[in-house]
């Protein structure tokens, strides 16, 4: 059964909270698909991801680039998995299509906006009612994640 995760993002920007769990991610060797809402989104999240640390940089693609197969980071609109990842992120209200063909799937939505609130909400319902095994992470006011359902 796939791992649902809802991160709700209170104390940073997608920006900010996104690199350091695709890096857990990709520390316990699984691929990660990104899925955005939009395509400018996907594309300022590529430019991101390449300078987002000083130390560090999260090799991936797009889904518009050649050899999405060998990427251990695609980011996508679409709901294809094009590099056989395991772990599935959903951000700016993107919707989770294929749950069951994932080990962990992980939506993240912001807490100031509530578009993403409302409808993280009705997602939560959604896979609650479908018997899915769900939890519900929050920033504390370090930034940390706290478990909370």
């Amino acid at each position: 059964m796939t791992e649902i995760l809802f991160y709700h993002l209170t104390e940073s920007t997608l920006e900010n909270a996104l690199p350091g769990l695709v890096e857990r991610s990709l520390s316990r060797q699984w691929k990660v698909v990104i899925q955005t809402g939009s395509q400018e989104r996907r594309d300022s999240l590529d430019n991101h991801l390449w300078t987002w640390s000083d130390a560090s940089f999260l090799a991936h693609a797009t889904d518009q680039e050649p050899h999405p197969e060998e990427q251990p980071v695609i980011l996508t609109t679409g709901e294809g998995n094009p590099n056989g990842a395991t772990v599935r992120f959903l951000v700016d209200g993107a919707v989770p299509a294929h749950v069951e063909a994932y080990e962990r799937l992980v939506l993240m939505f912001d807490g100031h906006d509530q578009m993403q609130l409302e409808q993280a909400r009705e997602q939560w319902k959604q896979l609650k009612a479908a018997g899915h095994t769900l939890t519900y992470w929050q920033q504390n006011s370090e930034g940390r994640w706290e478990k909370k359902a």
